[in-house]
């Protein structure tokens, strides 16, 4: 008994496992309020394009002699904004634009991968190393979590109105423009943040799991990001915890429970919405 309970409380005294719970924890809390808005804005799909479009702007940051985040952060802004441009300014739908605009990012990114050869492993960029996070990371990290949680919360009635009804937040006097790119500029920072924990591929499992599994859980907005905030810490944490013990990968651990809990709360939706035929 005191064996096994040793073996479940070490991963809690190991130093490189406690920056791999804090970079997770503290990254969670952005992409699962983010994740409550593009699931009600329909932009499940702007997240993956984010995720993958930052790929060429970290080998061009290697090359540069630059910050990994500032290259995947002007990287994932700009495929934000150009996918935003060409489906403002065209006729093609905006699924189409995003397809096309993230998967030319992320094969320009491969390709200079290839050229360039760069020291960091593929791995490393495409699915995280949050277990060889360094103290600057954690720094970088909480930087960007509070900056992005903290414009959230402050624009969240705001934008809470934009995602549902654009003209009607236009006719209101809202800033759509400005809270449009804004959400973009913030989408792409939290993917840099996400870059290292949970890699560029894992990243749109975190912002796309937890808001679907609150939206199918609760009926009110502020519960949808109270649901969605707590989805994603407890799966960070467990995920984190069980991979050291079934010695797994952590990002894909945290992604399988969240994917397991959206299963769930599917079902447990159903059910509940069957209750009232069946008693009728």
């Amino acid at each position: 008994m005191n064996e096994t309970l040793q073996l479940a409380l070490l991963p809690f005294q190991l130093a490189f496992m406690q920056n791999a719970f804090l970079v997770t924890l503290m990254i969670a809390v952005p992409m699962a309020l983010l994740s409550c808005y593009l699931v009600l804005k329909g932009w499940s799909l702007m997240g993956d394009a984010v995720s993958h479009a930052v790929l060429p702007g970290v080998v061009l940051a290697y090359v540069a002699g630059l910050p990994f985040a500032a290259g995947a952060f002007v990287a994932g802004l700009v495929c934000a904004l150009a996918a935003g441009y060409l489906k403002d300014n065209s006729r093609v739908k905006e699924d189409t634009v995003l397809g096309i605009v993230f998967s030319g990012m992320f094969a320009l990114g491969v390709v200079l991968y290839v050229k360039i050869q760069p020291d960091v492993h593929l791995d490393h960029i495409l699915f995280g190393d949050m277990l060889g996070i360094a103290a600057a990371d954690l720094l970088e990290t909480a930087i960007i979590a509070l900056a992005a949680t903290g414009f959230i919360l402050a624009f969240r009635k705001d934008l809470l109105v934009q995602a549902f009804d654009r003209q009607h937040a236009s006719a209101i006097g809202l800033p759509v423009k400005v809270l449009h790119y804004g959400l973009l500029a913030v989408l792409s920072l939290v993917v840099v943040g996400a870059l290292k924990a949970v890699g560029i591929i894992l990243a749109v499992a975190m912002l796309v799991a937890p808001g679907a599994i609150a939206a199918l859980l609760t009926r009110r907005f502020p519960s949808m990001l109270a649901v969605a905030v707590s989805v994603a810490l407890g799966c960070s944490f467990l995920g984190i915890w069980l991979s050291f013990l079934i010695d797994s990968a952590p990002a894909p651990t945290i992604v399988l429970l969240m994917a397991s809990l959206f299963v769930l709360a599917f079902l447990s939706r159903m059910i509940r919405d069957r209750r009232p035929v069946e008693g009728a």
